[in-house]
């Protein structure tokens, strides 16, 4: 059983857009320390579950805590206990990656923000390019410019939001190791992804979000369960976390003998 103490708390989330029910009773908790990946469609509500978390979206019904702090009652308390790294880079193009920290590092009155903003660009391996304009950088670069920037205060929990989109495979696993040395590191991380190998590859939990509810939750190992034991042919072959998704949601199948062999 897991002691672990809980970063996040979701019970019965309820959120409609005029007529339009995104989110149905969702509900799941997430362990400090963790990497936490919500799966889930286009449409399927995962950025408003982000929105409600970090305050910027008020839910219809249900509670949410934060770091301790009750999303509705607490959100200044919870604003400081989080960082949010949404889909694109918000990184000003005309400063430089230093600038760009250091300008954020004051905003958060941050203590001796110039040392801040060089340790996050060693960090991040972006010291070589600490002078120069971000409008310079590649997506890879601006991408951990952004997460560096999100980590400015030490705030416990950090959300990415699709962090990855519209970055080249040599991009993405770079941030992919920054996302585990972050965890590695006693922080806390909320990740959705469409990318299930991203999932795979990075999250202790996993929850699958389906037409407003979590229709499963559980580590990697816990959800291949919920299959028919791996088939031997050649060699075992465990079920991937795609097959499990699409299985799950109810528009998947299970490839064929054929196709194994093609593999």
């Amino acid at each position: 059983m897991d002691t672990s103490p809980l970063a996040i708390q979701v019970k019965g989330l309820h959120k409609s857009y005029q007529k339009l029910h995104v989110l149905k009773g969702v509900g799941f908790a997430v362990a400090s320390g963790s990497i936490f990946a919500l799966l889930g469609s286009n449409g399927a509500g995962k950025t408003t579950v982000v929105r409600i978390l970090t305050t910027l979206l008020k839910p219809d019904g249900g509670t949410a805590s934060v770091g301790g702090f009750d999303v509705l009652s607490q959100p200044a308390r919870v604003r400081e206990s989080i960082s949010l790294t949404g889909q694109f880079a918000a990184v000003d193009e005309i400063l430089t990656g230093r600038e760009n920290l250091i300008m954020l590092a004051r905003l958060r009155q941050v203590k001796d923000p110039r040392r801040v903003a060089d340790d996050l660009l060693e960090r991040f391996g972006l010291a070589d390019a600490a002078g120069r304009r971000v409008s310079g950088y590649s997506g890879g670069m601006r991408r951990r410019l952004d997460i560096a920037m999100s980590l400015v205060g030490d705030p416990p929990i950090i959300f990415l939001d699709e962090p990855t989109t519209g970055l080249d495979p040599e991009a993405r696993i770079d941030v992919w190791q920054e996302i585990q040395n972050l965890a590695a590191a006693g922080t806390t991380v909320f990740l959705t992804t469409q990318y299930l190998e991203e999932a795979e590859k990075l999250a202790d939990q996993i929850a699958i979000l389906h037409d407003g509810t979590i229709i499963v939750s559980g580590t990697l190992a816990e959800l291949r369960r919920l299959l028919p034991p791996a088939r031997v042919e050649y060699v075992e072959r465990q079920p991937t976390l795609e097959e499990i998704f699409l299985a799950t949601v109810g528009g998947g199948r299970t490839p064929s003998s054929d196709e194994e062999e093609q593999r």
